[in-house]
């Protein structure tokens, strides 16, 4: 069971597995669909694998009894929980949505694998969590597994409350689990709120680039498909029990990244190198805005011998290109209701979703 499958890194992780690896399960897609999940994703796997080994159930993780039927139907043995409201400003804006998806939709896949896994050793609960539970860190250093929690937003506070669930149903009750914080991914397929996706988008459109504050917060940089392989690493050859850190090694600060991918859409698009340059929009900063993330990912490398396998320029390349070739899936998300979210939230803070977005 993959909850969340429809979204960005949950529909990848589908993708890579039923197509580049040696799985000869089943998957169970439980996706609740909201503005951020999406069925256009898989259309693919639909067509070569549904009915037989892909299947999708329309379930909110907050509605227990509908989860569990579902978790019984497929005599789940296995459940990969990508499922969560992410968007940081989201959560500054209305964080009652992060508290009972994050941290009750957890507690019920909890409840329900402890229930239906009493006394099993062939099962597994893999929890997808984020570097920014870690907090902020000054121009060194690095987040390892060890590093004591301190979360910022209500975003990474319910991330980090579901950490500590899935963690003490371990230790308590036993539960099978591994546990991986990863970096921001980028790739195909990511709803055009965060910041790659956005930046082309509005090139496109030559709308206005906007980058919070003075575009020196720095990030670390995952490509979504070498998240994939690192997450089916863990579950195949990972510790219960254990966390393991997931890490592009791949630092960049906010403004750097607009301008080489300014550079890039304009190659790719017949401009000049510094075309979209103009747009670049300095708007002001988030509150609460971390500075610095930034993975140390020796753990997973040493221990269960994983390595990234897409540089980033290849990576950038590979997502410029997905999203020029994409323009119907680019239509119908942006018809949805994410635009007129955004521009209402943002409009009390006097700009609008084109001069204002999220640097994660």
């Amino acid at each position: 069971m993959v909850t969340g499958g429809a979204g960005f890194i949950g529909s990848n992780f589908i993708r890579y597995l039923l197509k580049k690896t040696d799985f000869k399960g089943a998957i169970i897609n439980v996706d609740k669909l909201t503005y951020a999940g999406n069925l256009e994703n898989l259309i693919d796997i639909d067509q070569e694998f549904g009915k037989k080994r892909y299947f999708f159930e329309r379930v909110d993780i907050c509605d227990y009894d509908t989860l569990r039927k579902g978790f019984q139907k497929y005599k789940t043995d296995t459940i990969v929980h990508f499922a969560a409201e992410s968007h940081v400003d989201r959560s500054i804006f209305g964080p009652r949505d992060f508290i009972e998806t994050n941290i009750i939709g957890t507690f019920n896949l909890l409840e329900i694998a402890r229930e239906g896994w009493q006394g099993r050793d062939d099962v597994l609960f893999h929890h997808i969590s984020t570097d920014e539970v870690y907090g902020s860190l000054g121009k060194e250093g690095y987040f390892f597994e060890t590093t004591p929690y301190n979360p910022n937003s209500p975003y990474s506070a319910s991330k980090a409350s579901s950490d500590h669930l899935v963690r003490a149903y371990h230790h308590t009750y036993g539960l099978p689990i591994t546990l991986s914080n990863c970096s921001n991914n980028y790739g195909p397929y990511q709803f055009p709120e965060k910041l790659i996706p956005l930046m082309i988008l509005n090139m496109l459109e030559e709308k206005p680039l906007p980058v919070y504050g003075d575009g020196k917060n720095i990030r670390d940089w995952l490509y979504v498909e070498d998240h994939a392989s690192a997450v089916w690493t863990i579950m195949n050859r990972g510790k219960t029990g254990e966390t393991y850190n997931i890490g592009g090694e791949n630092e960049w600060e906010n403004i750097k990244l607009v301008t080489v991918l300014c550079e890039k859409v304009a190659g790719k698009s017949s401009n000049p190198r510094d075309y979209y340059k103009k747009l670049i929009t300095f708007v002001k900063d988030r509150p609460g805005h971390d500075r610095r993330y930034a993975i140390n990912c020796d753990k997973i490398k040493e221990d269960l011998n994983w390595k990234q396998s897409v540089d980033f320029n290849e990576g950038l390349d590979k997502t410029i290109d997905w999203y020029l070739a994409n323009k119907i899936w680019i239509a119908n998300v942006q018809s949805g209701d994410y635009t007129k979210w955004i521009d209402m939230n943002y409009a009390r803070r006097g700009s609008s979703f084109h001069t204002e977005m999220n640097n994660r």
